[in-house]
């Protein structure tokens, strides 16, 4: 048999400049994880209080799991969480979690964000992928997003975090202590896209000072 290939975010949203001067004025914060993720996110999104921008998250998960993980996480936090839907507002004080077996990529319309759930080949062996979210957010938000990547085996969303990074976002990765794998936010650190490390109880801070940035 021959080994699945691993594409890059490519395939799906080929690379392209950001449009600097044309930022919408609201704040968002992209999120991708894997391996430990579902724990650490209930950390995460459990600590932020209602007024924190927009949240778009990356959970590698099977379909059917990604709906139920966020009516779980939407019962105990004060955010609002849901499984995003094609055409969903990123909305402040809402996270939207992207389907399992879906890509989920941002755009702007002329002050808000938006989400568009979409079919495609795995990237990094991953669908959703978080290189995938992150360009999005790096093409379409620049400096008015945030980039955090957090516990996770191998090393999808670290060139998207990059990307972010070059766009003048604020990029974050989850420290080796804290992580269950430390392979996401490691490649992450080694490609030197990251401007901020943090520990899994402190990352929250990072979200709700997005809103202030």
């Amino acid at each position: 048999m021959q080994p699945t290939p691993k594409h890059s975010a490519d395939i799906i949203l080929p690379p392209g400049k950001a449009r600097y001067g044309m930022w919408p004025s609201e704040r968002i914060v992209a999120i991708g994880t894997s391996t430990g993720g579902t724990q650490a996110l209930d950390t995460v999104l459990r600590m932020l209080p209602k007024e924190v921008p927009g949240i778009v998250v990356v959970q590698h998960m099977p379909p059917q799991f990604t709906a139920t993980f966020a009516e779980r996480l939407d019962t105990h936090c004060k955010i609002r969480v849901r499984e995003a839907k094609d055409g969903d507002r990123v909305e402040p004080g809402l996270a939207l979690i992207a389907p399992g077996g879906k890509h989920m990529v941002t755009r702007r319309g002329p002050s808000h964000y938006y989400v568009d759930v979409i079919d495609g080949p795995p990237v990094n062996r991953h669908r959703p992928s978080v290189d995938v979210l992150f360009r999005s957010v790096a093409m379409c938000a620049g400096p008015s997003a945030t980039g955090i990547i957090m516990t996770g085996m191998g090393d999808d969303g670290a060139r998207g975090l990059k990307e972010m990074e070059e766009a003048g976002a604020h990029t974050v990765a989850q420290d080796e202590k804290s992580c269950v794998v430390f392979g996401m936010p490691k490649v992450a650190i080694e490609l030197g896209g990251v401007k901020q490390v943090l520990p899994l109880d402190r990352i929250h801070e990072a979200v709700v000072a997005a809103g202030r940035r």
